[in-house]
């Protein structure tokens, strides 16, 4: 009975959706093919295993047996049997640790186009946690696997996850830029509009003919004063026709939200809802059937 604790050399570059190729070879140290033939009786037949034993991390696919020569300048030719194991990599632990999360992240930076591009604090924090969460997960994905010189698979789904939640950040600083300049347009015609149209009390007197000047007190007149009069009728008249539109308001209140949302976002707010879900899923599409 021996007891052996072998080494493989696998390829990482499609993990954690990858199948190694592993092989055992046995081998005699002292006699060459001159003094021992070393050689499988019944081919496959001669393997058995336990039908009940399993592996932490991967399935075993297949095994096979075959046989060969291995040359040494210094002694000669020896015969070497092989056993060869087809591994498969469980992914359901990987789902759960790496990918889940990552995907749970993108479509949580998405929330902030939901939102109000005037809430800067609840934006801007929702897109700092998106991002500092996405580099945890990768931080630890790299610190439990072997220091390795090439990309992994799931280096590329994590890195494409974390440039989603990092362009969300983007997006917002676009739109943030755009809203100030707009708003400074609409200033800006205001104060020309507000300058053309202004009036001195004269020119108002022309137009309505009554004197509008609050420094002088319209008290003094023994007699009502028909300007005061049409002011209040008119006040009145709006505070009667006030309640109809509230009520209307208050009804309409559940079918203006919507409307609400969309004249509170700005137009990219308004793409991006529909351009970074479906980029996200035509990706995970072409990862998950390339790698699978």
């Amino acid at each position: 009975r021996i007891t052996v604790s072998a080494m493989c050399f696998m390829d990482f570059s499609r993990f954690p959706l990858d199948t190694q190729n592993c092989s055992l070879e046995l081998e005699s140290y002292a006699y060459n093919e001159d003094d021992l033939m070393l050689y499988w009786k019944h081919g496959n037949k001669s393997l058995s295993t336990d039908e009940h034993i399993s592996l932490s991390q991967f399935f075993i696919e297949e095994f096979s047996a075959s046989s060969g020569l291995a040359f040494y300048s210094s002694t000669g030719w020896y015969n070497r049997l092989f056993i060869n194991f087809a591994l498969r990599r469980h992914i359901f632990f990987f789902v759960l640790q790496s990918y889940f999360p990552a995907m749970l992240m993108v479509m949580l930076s998405w929330v902030s186009f939901w939102i109000d591009r005037r809430a800067v604090p609840a934006r801007v924090s929702l897109g700092i946690t998106t991002v500092l969460t996405m580099s945890t997960i990768m931080t630890g994905v790299s610190a439990s696997m072997p220091q390795v010189s090439y990309i992994k698979a799931v280096d590329v789904y994590l890195w494409i996850s974390f440039l989603f939640v990092f362009l969300s950040v983007i997006e917002y600083a676009a739109v943030n830029y755009l809203t100030t300049i707009e708003e400074r347009k609409q200033l800006k015609k205001r104060g020309k509009a507000s300058g053309m149209y202004s009036m001195d009390a004269v020119q108002a007197m022309a137009f309505d003919g009554c004197f509008h000047d609050t420094d002088v007190d319209m008290d003094l007149t023994p007699f009502p004063d028909p300007c005061e009069e049409n002011e209040t009728r008119a006040s009145q008249t709006n505070i009667s026709n006030a309640d109809t539109p509230r009520l209307k308001r208050k009804r309409s209140l559940k079918g203006n939200v919507g409307r609400i949302i969309l004249q509170n976002n700005h137009v990219i707010d308004t793409y991006s809802r529909i351009i970074f879900p479906s980029v996200y899923i035509v990706f995970n599409f072409f990862y998950w059937g390339l790698y699978i």
